[in-house]
């Protein structure tokens, strides 16, 4: 049982984020291939991904333990939604960091030296397992990235009413209910193991993820005990399918360019992967300028966010953008 003690700042501090990050969620994908478990929602998903899996991807899934915890790839890459972002964390993360994460995980004896290589922060190591993790996206997440995201934004829009509707108090009662329970001020959570969690005015980060075989599970960063400790809770209600892919409707297209323009339109579907504003000009071959015009368009009719991230801003659709979208097949080529 998961117990987690809550003061008032903690329910001030209390917050849901967007995603976990598309480094997380490949790496939880790569738990459930290892799993083997029939979980109805991911059954299609397994039966085109296991056999795909090869040399690209090995420099990764050798890394995913033979039992106990697994690489945090969380803390290495970081929450954002685009792989090219998490991919840039990963090569420039400090060396104290990787040897910090991958001390102690029970690898396959074969592989202890490529992980030896990893964590004393070899620069072709390091290059090979940022290229393993893009080969896992391609195979395990990205065709069902666009689906997910609509989940994840379903997830949020329902915390963002609950909250608006009886506060943190009410968004903690309704949170994955019956499994997770809120007695004031304690929130109980299944779990392997008995622990008492004690926030400290820390807060709570209520976390969706797409790829994950478990109800809830509690995450913290040792190394940084200012930040919130999160809390994952699965967002995926129907199960996971490549389908929409090959179902694209180019009318849907025409007619988005109708309403948006071309560019703008183009504009929208990237942001269904999460973006900076200086991806969205790489991505859409513009200025940073005008990427950021769009952007301000497309958020001042409610159709994207944008939070500041670092020096950085993140830009990501909304519940109204998906619908816009109408269909998660229509992505950027």
């Amino acid at each position: 049982m998961l117990r987690i003690h809550f003061t008032t700042e903690d329910l001030a501090r209390t917050r849901v984020a967007a995603t976990i990050g598309v480094a997380a969620e490949v790496y939880y994908s790569l738990e459930l291939l290892r799993e083997g478990r029939d979980l109805p929602h991911f059954r299609t998903w397994r039966s085109v991904v296991v056999g795909q899996m090869g040399v690209e991807t090995r420099p990764l899934t050798s890394l995913v333990p033979v039992r106990g915890p697994g690489l945090d790839l969380l803390a290495l890459m970081g929450d954002v939604p685009c792989i090219d972002h998490a991919v840039d964390n990963l090569l420039h993360a400090p060396v104290s960091r990787l040897r910090r994460e991958l001390e102690g995980l029970d690898f396959h004896r074969r592989h202890l030296p490529w992980a030896r290589r990893v964590s004393e922060g070899d620069r072709d190591a390091r290059r090979e397992l940022a290229e393993a993790v893009r080969a896992c996206h391609r195979l395990t997440v990205e065709p069902y990235w666009h689906r997910g995201r609509s989940e994840l934004a379903a997830l949020s829009t329902r915390c963002t009413n609950l909250v608006l509707e009886g506060g943190v108090d009410l968004l903690l009662r309704s949170v994955c209910a019956p499994l997770v329970r809120w007695r004031p001020p304690v929130l109980e959570a299944p779990y392997p193991r008995r622990v008492e969690v004690h926030l400290r005015g820390r807060g709570l980060l209520i976390t969706p993820t797409i790829f994950t075989k478990l109800s809830v599970s509690f995450l913290w960063d040792p190394l940084d005990t200012s930040q919130p400790p999160r809390l994952t809770v699965p967002a995926l209600r129907r199960p996971l399918t490549g389908t929409e892919l090959a179902e694209a409707d180019g009318s849907a297209v025409r007619n988005l360019e109708s309403l948006l323009g071309h560019t703008r339109a183009r504009a929208l579907r990237v942001t269904a992967e999460g973006c900076t504003t200086s991806e969205l000009a790489r991505r859409l071959s513009v200025t940073a300028a005008a990427a950021s015009q769009h952007a301000t368009v497309l958020r001042n009719t409610g159709l994207i966010t944008t939070s500041r991230r670092g020096g950085s801003v993140l830009h990501l659709i909304t519940p109204l953008g998906l619908a816009l979208l109408r269909t998660d097949a229509l992505t950027e080529p």
